[in-house]
């Protein structure tokens, strides 16, 4: 049976699966779950130390060592916080990502597209990218969201605020016509693409605190997905969306298939907590 702690390795990270190298992602889920609860400094200070030692000096951080560039795994450990990541760290972080749009927020490229007569697209607002220079995606977006609501509680501004709002605002422009999202391309050659149970879940969790008809209809498809889902990441992420806008229904999901790798096994544990009114994605 997979143990978050039985996982860490030497170095101080975490990997998706047992004996493999470190990552950021799996590291960064893992320290959020052990923040639930009681857990020995020794290993959480060789976690934090691998962390603050990934620190690039735009402030950002990359998927793992060996990958010079930063890109949106920043967001997941902006979620950490100040308190464990120090501040400077953390503001560092923070201004990396106020700094990222997708490179279809460019003025030529939105101009490209109404030539080509997508006025719709040329307006839209602009998200997050995977990495620095890419076009903009719903999970680089909702993650980016949490990551800087969480920051404009502690230090509000009006950049974090716009940046909310357009954040948001991108994520409505971007729904499928079922009411979901999928990675962020709702129609495709005329085609209506159908929404992903993870990412509808993760959206809706990042437009916590916003209610309209398109939310509401979302999550209305959110508990369908969830009556019928499998898949222990989806249903994590439609656990914690839909508890955001308290839309979760009693026994509204099949069992809990068991976790295949560290980050669903603490993003599972994250779940689970938030249905006991412990949310770290909101606090």
């Amino acid at each position: 049976m997979l143990s978050i702690l039985a996982s860490q390795n030497p170095d101080g990270g975490w990997p998706y699966r047992p004996a493999a190298p470190s990552w950021t992602e799996p590291t960064t889920y893992a320290l959020l779950a052990l923040s639930l609860g009681d857990v020995a400094a020794e290993p959480l200070g060789r976690a934090f130390g691998w962390l603050r030692g990934l620190q690039r000096a735009d402030g950002g951080w990359p998927p793992q060592p060996a990958v010079p560039e930063c890109t949106w795994v920043t967001a997941m450990v902006a979620l950490l916080g100040p308190d464990r990541l120090g501040a400077a760290s953390y503001q560092r972080a923070i201004a990396w990502l106020l700094e990222q749009t997708g490179e279809d927020s460019g003025l030529l490229n939105r101009l490209h597209l109404y030539l080509l007569g997508n006025a719709q697209a040329a307006q839209a607002a602009p998200g997050w990218p995977w990495f620095p220079g890419a076009t903009a995606w719903v999970t680089p977006t909702a993650l980016s969201m949490l990551a800087l609501r969480k920051a404009h509680r502690t230090i509000p501004s009006p950049a974090l605020r716009r940046r909310l709002e357009l954040g948001t605002a991108f994520l409505l422009q971007h729904a499928c016509s079922d009411g979901g999202w999928n990675h962020g391309c709702p129609r495709v050659f005329n085609y209506e693409a159908p929404s992903y149970p993870e990412t509808t879940g993760l959206a809706l969790l990042a437009l916590h605190g916003s209610d309209s008809p398109a939310i509401r209809n979302a999550c209305r498809l959110a508990q369908v997905q969830l009556a019928s889902c499998r898949s222990p990441e989806a249903q994590c992420w439609l656990r914690l969306g839909l508890l955001a806008h308290a839309q979760l229904p009693p026994d509204a999901a099949p069992p809990m298939r068991p976790p295949r790798t560290i980050a669903e096994l603490a993003l599972a544990q994250l779940a689970s907590a938030a249905e006991h009114g412990h949310n770290v994605f909101l606090e």
